[in-house]
């Protein structure tokens, strides 16, 4: 029999689209049509029609629920009633499914045995719940059906704790839709697993069938599956970046970001339901005397009422304007969720807070904004009930707004409150912990719009803060917070913070004022660690710390605290390298932060020799600084692995020597290991930008490198800059995941600085990061 060769040319050819290109959802149709078809042809060829006694052949699965995608495995169960020839119809069923390899999970059961195996393994009972007749005696798929769901409305609620346990770990293995760059479209929190898990509890009328926004969200997941599906002609179901401009195209989204920002959505809504029924299905804790719940007040109007904050008998939202943000609150520092009964309420009773707000709604957010990590899940329940727009009518803008740059690990919205949740770590480094928690909450709130984030940002901040009923001097501070956030670690891991005018820069920007800077010292942190792992670092915060202790200097009156000169140790390198003519390497660490000094006579290039061998071992360069005494100079590079540890100290000292010296093949090297070991990047266009007054000296300028992230970057960049004649005094390095912003004090060895010298010197540049 050639059925299952003919029903894989058939769905072939649908995703050909010979006869023209289906869309999403006509597909599935098609497919399930097609399979049934063919399915029923077989099942006649197999004898399941004739069979006697009587034998039936079920789709449970996608096929099953008619959300067949392409390349699904097919879920069919064979049932009969102690049919003595089962075995060989089974055998003409699946074997020609085999032979096409199209996928097969199959079972051969009466339906005694069916309704056993639901009852000891959850994922077969809630299969069943979508068992179809296919072919053969429809009474007995009817009988089993019927059978499994009764069964399953019985013991749902016996095995509700197997179900939330497992569907939990899913999520921990899978992921979260709303907030992954490579969404679980099926096993992820939100994804259609989790619709299934939703179908199942209305089945057991536990819970409500999905709603409207339910069914929108299962219907955008499907599309999503299907086109990626179709595009990558093989099963699959974690959407990458690359799969997700493909299939943005096909549905009409335009760009992934789009479609991210869509897919968000539905996740959090699927997740978000799939939290409410576990816990309105689940047992509560009880009085001690009493078969009701407990109720144990919490603030004022709000109550502990079992597992859920719950408004008190007594509260009267229609006249409590604050009294949102105290259940809110309460939720937040319990981390216990809100009952949906509340969240209705609320949704339908409590007024808008007039402007400006009073001081004891003021209070309670400042409050929630403390709170820590429970401040994530109920942010979460004000947000899908509508409740958190009431408050921040322009969280619109940022909800579910996938990130542009790669560093990110949130969504625009999931940022901003997470990085209210590690401000609130940090209230007490602050004279003013509400306006730090406030400006958290804002920093990114101008993102999602065609202009400067930081300072359309700054402008709605300002606003914020008025509506809330700060003065006009605290929401101003606000307002300079979320429009310099950025300013500490920019300047920090860019420019030379020993420079007086760099110090001198900052004082000025944040107007002298101290409680801005120790405002935005607390946000660059808090934002840092927000944004992923990795992205705040010892050496990062060790650098901040320093340039914020030297404005502080400045802003209080102190004057500003000249560069350190070398120490002893580094000057007696110094003084027997000019000696000998010879470099010398010193090198020490603390864990695995390295600090290398590379001493030399006067006028011997240090930065593209020590770039090239600490770029020769995979060390990231993170601070590269170079200093002249008497007739020599010093390099002091800080470096760090990027995976394993630092090498061998002496064979390090060896190779800065030999490459100083000009005897080790750097160049060679390098290219070999750039082909060995270079990922695969999208590479973006290299920018360079010139800031003319940002370092000490008439005749030197900064220019800032903007390009992706290589092996030996540094190294070739610094060896265009002395091709061209440009003494480095100073340069800082920054890698941001595959990017890197790299930041040189240069000025012309000889000649001029002019606009000839500065072409030259860019065209060079830009050469060597292409």
């Amino acid at each position: 029999m050639v059925v299952g060769g003919e029903l894989a040319k058939a769905a072939n050819r649908l995703l050909e689209g010979r006869h023209g290109r289906l869309g999403a959802s006509a597909l599935r149709a098609a497919l399930v049509d097609l399979y049934e078809f063919w399915l029923s042809k077989a099942a006649a060829a197999a004898g399941v029609d004739t069979a006697e006694p009587g034998v039936a052949l079920a789709a449970v699965g996608g096929l099953g629920r008619r959300e067949l995608v392409p390349f699904s495995d097919l879920d069919l169960v064979l049932v009969h009633n102690q049919h003595p020839g089962i075995a060989e119809i089974a055998d003409a069923l699946w074997y020609p499914l085999w032979d096409a390899r199209i996928g097969l999970d199959h079972s051969v059961r009466t339906p005694g045995e069916a309704l056993q195996v639901a009852s000891e393994d959850l994922r077969t009972a809630m299969g069943l719940l979508d068992a179809r007749h296919i072919a053969g005696d429809a009474e007995l798929t009817g009988r089993l059906a019927t059978a499994a769901r009764d069964q399953w409305r019985r013991t749902a609620r016996k095995r509700l704790p197997e179900l939330a346990e497992s569907t939990r770990k899913r999520w921990q293995r899978s992921g979260e839709i709303a907030q992954s760059a490579e969404p679980d479209l099926k096993y992820g929190r939100g994804g259609l697993r989790d619709l299934g898990v939703l179908e199942a509890l209305a089945v057991a009328q536990l819970t409500d069938r999905p709603g409207e926004e339910l069914r929108q969200a299962r219907e955008l997941l499907l599309d999503v599956r299907t086109e990626m599906r179709r595009e990558l002609r093989r099963d699959r179901d974690v959407l990458s970046g690359v799969d997700a401009e493909l299939v943005a195209a096909e549905l009409g989204f335009g760009d992934r970001f789009t479609l991210a920002r869509k897919l968000s959505g539905a996740g959090r809504a699927v997740g978000y339901a799939v939290d409410v029924a576990l816990r309105a299905t689940a047992e509560v804790p009880r009085g001690r005397f009493s078969r009701r719940p407990s109720r144990t007040p919490l603030d004022d109007g709000v109550v502990l009422h079992g597992n859920e904050v719950a408004l008190a008998r007594d509260a009267v939202p229609a006249k409590d304007p604050a009294l949102l943000l105290r259940v809110a609150a309460a939720s937040a520092r319990t981390r216990t969720p809100i009952s949906h009964g509340t969240l209705r309420t609320l949704a339908d009773s409590a007024p808008e807070l007039r402007t400006p707000w009073p001081p004891d709604a003021r209070d309670s957010l400042t409050e929630l904004l403390g709170a820590g990590e429970g401040l994530i899940d109920a942010v979460e329940a004000l947000d899908r009930t509508g409740l958190w727009a009431r408050l921040f009518p322009e969280w619109g803008a940022v909800r579910d707004l996938p990130p542009r740059e790669p560093v990110h690990e949130w969504t625009v919205d999931r940022h901003l409150v997470q990085t209210a949740v590690e401000a609130a770590k940090l209230t007490t480094t602050v004279s003013r912990p509400d306006l730090l928690l406030l400006a958290a909450l804002l920093h990114d709130i101008g993102k999602g719009r065609e202009a400067d984030h930081s300072e359309l940002g700054a402008a709605i901040s300002l606003q914020v803060a008025r509506r809330i009923g700060l003065p006009d001097s605290d929401a101003a501070l606000v307002s300079a917070a979320v429009r310099h956030h950025l300013l500490l670690v920019h300047t920090a891991t860019r420019r030379d913070i020993e420079e007086p005018s760099t110090v001198a820069r900052v004082a000025k920007t944040v107007d002298n004022d101290v409680v801005l800077l120790e405002l935005l010292h607390a946000l660059t942190q808090a934002d840092s660690l927000a944004t992923g792992p990795g992205m705040w670092t010892d050496w990062k915060a060790g650098l901040v710390a320093n340039l914020v202790n030297r404005c502080r200097q400045v802003v209080q009156g102190k004057g500003f605290s000249p560069p350190e000169p070398l120490d002893s140790r580094r000057r007696e390198l110094v003084a027997s390298a000019v000696a000998s003519g010879r470099s010398e390497v010193l090198i020490t660490h603390d864990g695995k932060m390295a600090t290398v000094v590379v001493a030399a006579p006067a006028r011997t290039d240090l930065l593209a020799p020590a770039a090239g061998v600490l770029a020769l071992h995979s060390l990231e360069v993170h601070t590269a600084v170079l200093r002249g005494h008497d007739t020599g100079r010093a390099g002091i590079f800080t470096a760090s692995p990027k995976f394993g540890s630092l090498p061998d100290p002496a064979l390090l000292r060896e190779q800065f020597a030999r490459a100083v010296a000009g005897g080790l093949a750097l160049e060679a090297k390098l290219a070999a290991k750039e082909r060995d070991y270079q990922p695969t990047r999208v590479s973006a266009k290299p920018k360079v930008l010139w800031f003319d007054d940002e370092t000490s000296g008439p005749n030197t300028v900064v220019l800032e490198l903007r390009a992706t992230d290589r092996i030996g970057l540094l190294y070739r960049v610094a060896g265009a800059l002395q091709s061209c004649g440009a003494e480095v005094k100073w340069a800082k390095v920054a890698t941001l995941g595959a990017a890197v912003v790299d930041s040189f004090a240069v000025s012309p060895r000889g000649g001029k600085l002019d606009p000839a010298w500065r072409q030259r010197v860019e065209q060079a540049v830009l050469a060597a990061a292409a």
